[in-house]
């Protein structure tokens, strides 16, 4: 039950949307910890230090690794046996985004030989399914895909939806358009 102390370490977050400046904001404030990012478009004006860098030098720098993409064609496997590769050894991999980003082979043989030193995920490749690779590990975390499991962000789910299906009926464009 020993982990690594996150105080003054380096996070590592790919896709610096909202919710990757959430997290990135509370790593800076309440841990002091170095912020790098990698985002597929120039992100400017942050209100807290931090240094966009190419997915290698992220990789390569991060104690921490928290992936925050959108799901896709685009992310799929965005996340592979070279980039696990290319990671610090000891370094932890979260994944927060969607199952596939991650290749859940590649994760579980970076694993075995220690290449990396764990990982905590939220999502899984072929989800509800989790490889027992993954389940009998002590040094991976799992949840059952719960990270909006909070009352008060699902009653702000279901006001948002129901915001975009008001603006949609007025004739208004909704604030979250599906292409």
């Amino acid at each position: 039950m020993l982990g690594m102390h996150v105080t003054g370490r380096t996070v590592g977050i790919v896709g610096m949307g909202r919710i990757g400046q959430a997290i990135a904001r509370r790593c800076h404030a309440g841990f002091a910890m170095e912020v790098l990012f990698h985002n597929r478009s120039t992100v400017e004006g942050l209100p807290f230090p931090a240094r966009q860098v190419p997915l290698a030098a992220l990789l390569g720098a991060a104690d921490i690794v928290v992936l925050a993409v959108p799901g896709g064609a685009a992310t799929r496997h965005l996340i592979g046996a070279p980039e696990l590769a290319a990671m610090r050894p000891g370094a932890i991999l979260i994944n927060i985004a969607r199952g596939d980003v991650v290749d859940e082979a590649a994760l579980i043989a970076a694993l075995e030989t220690g290449r990396i030193g764990g990982a905590g995920l939220d999502v899984y490749e072929r989800e509800p399914e989790v490889p027992e690779a993954l389940t009998r590990r002590e040094d991976v975390v799992l949840l059952p895909h719960l990270g909006t499991a909070a009352e008060a962000v699902r009653t702000d789910m279901a006001l948002r939806a129901l915001a975009n299906l008001t603006a949609v009926r007025d004739g208004a464009d909704p604030r979250d358009r599906v292409a």
